[in-house]
């Protein structure tokens, strides 16, 4: 529920707690060789910390089934292909780094509103998705960050922002 994008660079191992705190961020970027498992079953257990739930929102049922029933490790190549990761980096905290500066020069009430909306509707139907898309945009248009948004765009300069409302 954290208001602002979460990136996570992952190196090394992600196996169980890791990679479900992993999939608990909004953006993954892995080293084409991190080593990552939902690993629980090879100790007897389940994942916990809501890792299926987020894992199946990123891949199809038989893939979770696959990675959780088999607690088998996977390398970062297999997690972009599968969809677990979302960029793939010999350098991935370079990556994280500059995706957050990417998103660090927009509006963060269009970047709140926006990730708020992914969020909640993630599952719902159309029709509560575009009321809840109009109920965000009238809460962003007009306002001082959507203003210095389009101002700086029209006039070719850096971004001055004030603090999120939204």
């Amino acid at each position: 529920e954290v208001p602002v994008p979460v990136i996570a660079a992952l190196q090394g191992h992600a196996l169980g707690g890791g990679m479900q705190l992993a999939l608990g961020a909004d953006i993954r970027v892995a080293h084409p060789a991190t080593q990552l498992s939902m690993r629980e079953v090879h100790w007897g257990l389940i994942p916990d910390m809501t890792g299926t739930l987020m894992l199946s929102r990123l891949v199809r049922d038989d893939v979770v089934k696959d990675l959780v029933f088999s607690a088998r490790v996977i390398l970062g190549t297999e997690a972009h292909e599968l969809g677990v990761v979302t960029r793939v980096s010999d350098s991935p905290l370079e990556v994280a780094m500059q995706i957050a500066n990417e998103i660090a020069v927009r509006s963060p009430d269009a970047v709140r509103g926006a990730k708020a909306l992914i969020n909640r509707l993630s599952n719902a139907g159309a029709a509560e998705h575009f009321a809840e898309e109009r109920r965000i945009i009238h809460s962003l248009i007009g306002k001082p960050n959507q203003v210095e948004a389009v101002m700086a765009n029209f006039e070719k300069r850096p971004t001055n922002f004030a603090p999120p409302t939204v």
